[in-house]
């Protein structure tokens, strides 16, 4: 499921739309993650100018108009928001067309896992999915103080506290065996036995590894492509995730990557060096 860098990838390379007017819009009768693209909402769409393009954590967010009307998408497992020339021959499992001026917005997803809805800015913080999210990953208000308040209450694992959406918005599975890989912390290690040193340090693990794939263009293992359909180059350089087996690449470590289960997740780590 890509995340918070496949996702802000996304959006930066949705730049190409932004101040075009919508035309004609089309959205199909399947249903994404159990609803349907709400078809009558999404028509208030056409004669408005695609205004800016922003993320939440996993979630972009498409500003239409200067009404406020806000399209919230979620890629899923396997969607894809991407922009075409005008007249391309559209894919199988396209479920969401806006022609724009030379381009057109489409949303693909083949499995359906993924989610369309309309909203308005004046209440998208109430708007769910939006209203269940906690701070952006890379937010400037995310700080060590801040995560170690919040795994005071916590007897989860470490790797299930940072997948935990309402704590921190934007991490999965693949950045936060990086992250701890990075901070030299298990992810079985109990959240409030995290110290505010090491609380300090994660974040600014999760920094590190979040900006490294940033620009990268994200971590295309099999179906994330950009809006230009780029594929992410980060796949080459993760440390831990997918290398169950093979030497730790932590100089002087010589450890083996081992592969087990956490939170129901295939979480890979260390276990010589990752021992906070």
């Amino acid at each position: 499921m890509p995340e918070l860098p496949e996702v802000e990838t996304v959006r930066r390379t949705l730049a190409p739309a932004i101040g075009q007017r919508v035309g004609v819009v089309w959205a199909s009768r399947a249903r994404l993650r159990g609803a349907l693209i709400p078809r009558r909402k999404l028509s208030a769409a056409v004669g408005q100018k695609i205004e800016a393009v922003r993320r939440w954590g996993k979630y972009l967010m498409v500003d239409i108009g200067a009404d406020g009307l806000v399209l919230v998408v979620h890629l899923g497992m396997t969607g894809r928001l991407r922009l075409h020339q005008t007249g391309e021959p559209r894919v199988a499992h396209t479920h969401m067309v806006l022609e724009l001026e030379n381009l057109e917005l489409r949303y693909s997803d083949p499995r359906r896992f993924g989610h369309v809805s309309v909203t308005a800015r004046a209440v998208e913080h109430v708007h769910t999915p939006l209203s269940v999210l906690g701070l952006d990953a890379l937010s400037a208000e995310l700080s060590g103080t801040m995560l170690h308040r919040h795994t005071r209450r916590s007897r989860q694992s470490l790797k299930s506290f940072l997948m935990d959406q309402s704590i921190i918005a934007g991490l999965g599975n693949i950045y936060v065996c990086e992250a701890l890989w990075v901070a030299k912390l298990r992810p079985t290690t109990r959240s409030h036995r995290l110290s505010l040193a090491r609380a300090n340090a994660l974040v600014s693990a999760i920094r590190r590894v979040l900006n490294r794939a940033l620009e990268l263009g994200g971590t295309s293992l099999r179906d994330f492509v950009a809006a230009d359909g780029a594929t992410g180059e980060n796949v080459h350089y993760l440390r831990v995730y997918g290398r169950e087996g093979e030497r730790c690449q932590r100089r002087g470590c010589g450890g083996v990557i081992r592969r087990r289960v956490v939170g129901g997740r295939a979480t890979f780590h260390c276990p010589r060096c990752q021992t906070g």
